[in-house]
């Protein structure tokens, strides 16, 4: 067995593990406002992360090229309140342009 595989295993027990034990909690502690909090940030925090990383690196390497393009104006749809598919579009378009133009 690869050392891949030992890893995905592993991370698999340990994810396994914790959703039981989240399971077994007291009520109270899980209506604490803190708990609460890190609850609500937590899905934003792994988004972000998985854009960042997808976005600038290829091969483990931090990349610059025409993704971050796309997210930006991805960025600036959304803060001017565009739509969804009318962001995903304009950030495709952006992405493709710059890939082949430049």
């Amino acid at each position: 067995m690869s050392e891949l595989w030992i890893a995905t295993l592993g991370a698999s027990a340990i994810c396994y593990l914790l959703k039981i034990l989240g399971y077994s909690l007291p009520q109270s502690t899980l209506n604490n406002p803190r708990i609460q909090r890190v609850n609500t940030f937590i899905p934003i925090v792994l988004l972000s992360a998985l854009v960042a990383v997808q976005t600038l690196t290829i091969d483990s390497q931090v990349i610059v090229d025409h993704r971050l393009a796309g997210v930006a104006v991805a960025a600036i749809a959304l803060k001017m309140r565009a739509s969804f598919p009318l962001m995903m579009i304009l950030a495709a378009l952006t992405s493709a342009l710059i890939y082949n133009f430049i």
